[in-house]
């Protein structure tokens, strides 16, 4: 693949072995396509053993060559190249690539490694393989894609997807995989008003050119205190020797295909009139549909220009430009973006010096609409939007007797989008500089330091019209609007120090890397609180500085190129924790055999590729909420928890919840994998088996009365064990000149227990709507994580529910707390994939399809709202039809039965693509592609809700709809 030279920079496998002799020769191995220098090539003499390999800088030196001998200079992924000796000092060669052979290069941390000779389980998903459609974010394009990996992406524009690898491995602290980009390891910084839509929303898809996804601990163990999840490293795309030019435009239409099946304004007058026929007279006249009210159809368009080449031949270039606008399916929400990017990779002193130079400088603005699903699911669809006698900017609200706004009740969800501005403005430049130095008195030994920064800088601005019923302040006893801005930095350093060094010994390649790396984050907030309250203080926030250090050492070691041995340990330090328990020590080790390149397999027509992997290792986790929950914290008071005493403003200094012996959660997990590759590789894939031990958990847990300042906070209470089975396969089913056709295929099973908690004692969690404090899942020794926690419904001869009845399961003859039970999980058993690719002459098709099973659903939805005594509370309310499935008036504990637990097991067609390629249809122009597609095209669950694939740990409260969008896009290039 086209790809392979520039990851090969970062690959030193072999060494030159060269003797000085009478006959010798030197020279330079270089990738034809790139100019950049070949490392590890093999350079021989036809008919002897006598040779020697390339350095990391491709060149070389090769002794005891006489003339009239031939030399053969051959790498894998490149074509032979046969070269007579004349008695020449110097001779240069080119390799041409060869597409059928080209080996895959993977990023594996402070390093990388050639795919056949991994030994942890990781996966490289490329260019060549992304998802097509509207990818806005990075993630989106390899959603599907993966064994093992689930991306839970919602419906807003550019929306926090929820990245989940083998699972993730906390119960409360973070389970976002760590991602890296070009060797900086980037945050969230997990405030709402830092602005931007999601940790990779500032960054430009169009820019990436492979994701290295390590989702074992034998692999993520590199990365100690932040690969508990998993690692994701993403590989920015570089300067190539030719000029090149690529420019891609989209435009595409978004529509809320689906959304909350409530009462039309005809059906509730008739639903009303049978409920409550005095009332009827209280409706309005209009016909409003309040979801159609709150949607659009969204339009969107996603520019994208790249400019690569050679400066003066020497300095590999490549300059991008980007801007996405994206509307979202509600009114006014909005995501724009402006990327720049520039990559300089110069090489210097005979290419002893490399120099990779990455920056990135994206403005990204967002206007943010608030949630107002659950306001257009309830609100009477009998009145209209507008009301031109209204005080409250002509739209529609329930007034009191004075002609006030109504309290208690809810807003016009059209007025609460139209009346509000928030809008946040991002300006975010991240980058790295990195150098690898090969000393020149040692070339065995490279010297590498990575510097870089990631800097985050929002202005916010929300106000909410002084029209507004939807903000009121009792002691002006009258609306008087909101505004507020804020101010938002977030500041992530990194420094990274390595050394490499590389020897060939025989048959035995050695490669050992030990470092040191060094990372510190920043946060500062000032916030004016609202201007148009008197009372309100501004607040300056600064969070305490997170600093992580680390000290790690890898080896690895390759015998005959079928035996392969990774050993690699960190010593990880974070501030997070007190200096007692501050440190921890993360080892790995894996084991590889090439069991194809046996004397019994070697020759085989049929299998091309066999392998064995072994993993074993320890990460670790401290990404909890409170960054400092070991020392002594107290917290100022606001203006609402002051006392004035004697005219004096009294401020109030309350202790924080403190936790001295909180210390890293450790994750053990075991790997066992095999990598097989039929017919020259036709048919491919790989098959894992994994256990991941999550001990020491870090979670909110309660606390008991009188032993700390708060009734819970973070603590290790106990552990839980994630089983596994990961399987692959992708094959080439037509493959030749005019037609090719490839197909794969990813399934995954995944088993969550907790087998320990403190004091074995059950932590009930899962806030829901629909009353006041109440939790539907629970954490309990020998269930899963989050698992729904009811009561079981009964249900009468019809099989129709019976409101208030539920099993006295431990026949003590009375119902009570003691009788609810697990009435299901939020996490799939199996999570599937399906990609196809067909190219037929200029034609192109493609579709991705992914499938969950297994996973169940709490409607909260409905179990808040469709309900009978809902239908009148102060006001006239809408409600879900489900409502008549069951008929329930208004019990209390109506929203703890498991008849709002579903199945919620789906297929999803994620993408569909159709392209037609125009090749040299004129100078300057290679190929002209022009395409069209349809992103989300259906759904098939049998879930009575919205959509089955929610962030909210299986609570439905409300989703925003994911909407199907239709695109149509041209891509140039030079």
């Amino acid at each position: 693949m086209k790809t392979f030279t520039k990851s090969a920079l970062f690959l030193l496998w072999l060494i030159p072995m060269s003797f000085f002799a009478q006959s010798t020769i030197r020279g330079t191995v270089t990738d034809a396509g790139s100019g950049q220098p070949v490392p590890g090539a093999n350079i021989i003499v036809k008919g002897t053993t006598i040779g020697t390999a390339t350095d990391f800088d491709g060149a070389y030196t090769l002794s005891n060559v006489n003339n009239g001998d031939i030399v053969v200079f051959s790498y894998v992924g490149f074509i032979p190249q046969e070269v007579t000796f004349t008695g020449q000092e110097i001779i240069d060669v080119t390799l041409q690539e060869d597409a059928a052979e080209l080996e895959q290069v993977v990023l594996i941390g402070y390093g990388s490694s050639r795919k056949k000779e991994l030994t942890g389980s990781v996966s490289l998903v490329t260019s060549e393989d992304f998802n097509t459609g509207n990818n806005v974010t990075a993630e989106n394009l390899f959603v599907g894609r993966v064994a093992g990996v689930n991306i839970n992406t919602n419906g807003g524009p550019a929306g926090n997807s929820q990245i989940r690898i083998r699972g993730g491995a906390s119960l409360n602290a973070s389970n976002d995989a760590l991602i890296v980009i070009d060797g900086l390891p980037i945050n969230d910084p997990g405030d709402e008003d830092n602005g931007s839509r999601s940790v990779l929303s500032s960054i430009n898809p169009n820019d990436i050119e492979s994701f290295s996804i390590l989702k074992d601990a034998s692999a993520a163990a590199i990365y100690g205190n932040r690969g508990a999840n998993g690692v994701i490293i993403i590989t920015t795309k570089k300067g190539k020797k030719n000029l090149r030019i690529n420019l891609d435009t989209q435009t595409s239409i978004t529509t809320a295909n689906r959304t909350v099946d409530v009462f039309s304004a005809d059906e509730y007058r008739a639903l009303i009139a049978e409920r409550f026929p005095d009332r009827v007279g209280d409706l309005g006249n209009a016909n409003t549909d309040w979801q159609d009210e709150i949607y659009r159809d969204a339009f969107s368009s996603l520019h994208n220009l790249s400019i690569s080449g050679s400066l003066l031949d020497v300095l590999p270039t490549r300059i991008s430009v980007g801007r996405a606008d994206q509307e979202g399916l509600r009114k006014t929400s909005k995501f724009e973006r402006t990327n720049t990017s520039l990559s300089l990779n110069p090489r210097l002193f005979n290419n002893h010096l490399k120099i990779d130079v990455n920056a990135n400088l994206n403005f990204e603005k967002n206007r943010f609409a608030e949630g107002v699903e659950k306001d257009a699911i309830t609100f009477d669809p009998t009145q209209p939007v507008f009301d031109p006698t209204s005080p409250y900017g002509g739209f529609f609200e329930y007034l009191n007797n004075d002609g006030f706004a109504q309290a208690n009740v809810q807003r016009n969800p059209v007025a609460k989008l139209l009346q509000t501005r928030n809008i946040a403005n991002v300006r975010r430049y991240f980058g790295n500089v990195k150098f690898d130095y090969q000393l020149h008195f040692l070339p065995d030994l490279r010297a590498v330091l990575n510097l870089g920064m990631d800097t985050s800088e929002t202005k916010r601005f929300e106000e909410r019209s002084t029209e507004s019923a939807n903000t009121f302040r009792s002691e002006f006893g009258e609306f008087n609007g909101f505004k507020s801005d804020t101010d938002f930095t977030s500041e992530n350093k990194l420094l990274d120090a390595y050394l490499v060094y590389n020897k060939k010994i025989g048959g035995l390649d050695i490669e050992t890397t030990a470092g040191y790396s060094y990372q510190k984050f920043e946060i500062e907030e000032f916030k004016t609180e609202d201007q148009r309250d008197p009372n309100r203080l501004p607040e300056r926030n600064i969070e305490p500085d997170v600093v992580l250090l680390a000290y790690f050492a890898r080896a690895n070691l390759k015998l005959s190129d079928k035996y392969f041995l990774t050993g690699s340990i960190r010593r990880d330090g974070t501030s997070r924790f007190s200096e007692d328990n501050r440190w921890g020590y993360f080892p790995a080790a894996s084991f590889g055999w090439q069991i194809s390149e046996e004397n019994f397999l070697k020759n085989s027509s049929t299998l091309s590729n066999l392998r064995l992997r072994l993993g074993y290792g320890i990460t670790g986790q401290q990404d909890i909420d409170q960054a400092y929950a070991y020392i002594e914290r107290y917290r100022g008071s606001n203006p609402n928890t002051q006392y004035i005493l004697n005219g004096q403003v009294i401020n109030i200094v309350q202790a924080q919840f403190r936790n001295e012996d909180i210390e890293w959660e450790k994750i053990t997990e075991y790997n066992i994998g095999l990598d097989y590759g039929f017919l020259n590789d036709r048919i491919s894939g790989s098959v894992d088996v994994f256990r991941k031990e999550s001990d020491d958990l870090l979670s909110q847990a309660p606390v008991p009365d009188a032993v700390n300042f708060s009734n819970q906070g973070f603590q290790n209470i106990g552990k839980f064990v994630t089983e596994g089975i990961e399987f692959s396969i992708n094959t080439n089913i037509i493959q030749n000149e005019n037609v090719n056709w490839n197909l794969s295929y990813n399934a995954t099973y995944i088993n969550q227990e907790i087998e320990e908690l403190a004091f074995g004692q059950d932590i009930i969690v899962g806030g829901i709507d629909g009353g006041t404090g109440n939790n539907i899942q629970i954490q309990r020794q020998g269930e899963a994580p989050f698992s729904f926690f009811t009561f079981a419904q009964v249900y009468d001869s019809n099989g129709r529910p019976i409101e208030g009845a539920y099993a006295d399961l431990n026949g003590d003859g009375e119902v009570n707390n003691d009788d609810r039970y697990v009435a299901g999980k939020p996490a799939p058993d199996f999570t599937m994939g399906i990609q196809s690719n067909l190219n037929f002459y200029n034609f192109d098709f493609s579709f991705n399809l992914r499938a969950s099973i297994g996973n169940d659903i709490y409607n909260n939805v409905a179990s808040a709202n469709a309900q009978t005594g809902n239908l009148f509370r102060n006001v006239f309310n809408n409600a879900p039809t489900s409502l008549l499935n069951s008929n329930f008036v208004s019990t209390p504990d109506v929203i703890l039965s498991d008849f709002y637990v579903e199945d919620a097991s789906f297929v999803r067609m994620e993408n569909i693509t159709l392209g037609y390629t125009l090749r040299d249809i004129m100078k300057g122009v290679s190929s002209l592609r022009l395409w069209t597609g349809v992103q989300n095209a259906f759904l098939i669950s049998d879930y009575s809700g919205l959509d089955p694939e929610i962030q909210n740990d299986g609570r439905d409260q409300s989703i925003f709809p994911r909407g199907r969008t239709f695109l149509f896009g041209i891509n140039y290039k030079y």
